[in-house]
């Protein structure tokens, strides 16, 4: 009668697993976003160059690399209003993912841009199998709903004023840094009016008293100070 004999430690059995264990790499939701491979492509924009148009089909989920992405919707009699402006970090037409067949808003590029594009199908695999990707994603979104619901309570219940110096806090991304102060992307004052919801000119009399005040300064592009949530916590 035959004795089959167990496999000794740090035997073949063992090393196979080992090298099973070894071969299996781990998912690095950043380093996907930050490359350009198989299902996925990088495209760079300059400031002003449309990224995709209301009513375009939705067949991919977009990241914003570098840059400033501005989201804008446009009424069937012609009115414009943006509804976000993205930076770094911000994934945006993801709608495709909830069965929307096409882009519900224009996506424009503020600043020179870089942006991936993720196939859509190939997004609905990462986020089915790799835990990383849709922990990213579902951080993402929650952030955003959080930040729609303050804009609304802001534009229901805030000066033009208030609402200028909020958009411009949240332009430098403050929140997100301990720095007291931030230089941010070039954006229009044309811009800046429409996402507040307020005229031009009023733009530019708040932008000169908030540096009259030292809460920003426009010599050499646009610094943010952390001064500039005073206005926002004013009553």
């Amino acid at each position: 009668m035959g004795v089959s004999k167990a496999a000794p430690p740090g035997g073949k059995r063992g090393a196979g697993r080992a090298s099973s264990q070894i071969q299996k790499k781990t998912f690095d939701a950043l380093t996907f976003l930050g490359s350009e491979g198989a299902a996925k492509r990088i495209v760079e924009y300059r400031r002003g160059q449309v990224i995709f148009r209301q009513g375009d089909p939705c067949d991919s989920v977009l990241y914003v690399q570098k840059g400033q992405v501005k989201l804008s919707v446009l009424s069937k009699t012609g009115k414009q209003a943006i509804v976000a402006m993205l930076g770094p970090g911000d994934f945006f037409g993801e709608g495709g993912l909830a069965g929307q067949p096409v882009r519900m808003a224009s996506a424009t590029a503020v600043a020179e841009a870089t942006v991936l594009f993720v196939d859509q199908n190939e997004m609905v695999r990462l986020l089915h199998e790799e835990n990383a990707m849709s922990d990213r994603l579902i951080s993402h979104l929650l952030m955003r709903t959080i930040r729609i619901e303050e804009d609304l309570v802001d534009q229901l219940f805030s000066s033009s004023e208030k609402r200028l110096a909020r958009k411009l806090l949240l332009l430098a991304q403050y929140g997100n840094s301990q720095r007291q102060l931030r230089a941010i992307p070039s954006v229009s004052q044309e811009t800046l009016a429409e996402w507040v919801g307020t005229t031009r000119s009023r733009v530019n009399a708040f932008m000169k008293k908030f540096e009259r005040l030292g809460f920003i300064d426009q010599t050499d592009g646009l610094t943010v100070h952390r001064s500039l949530m005073t206005v926002v916590l004013h009553d």
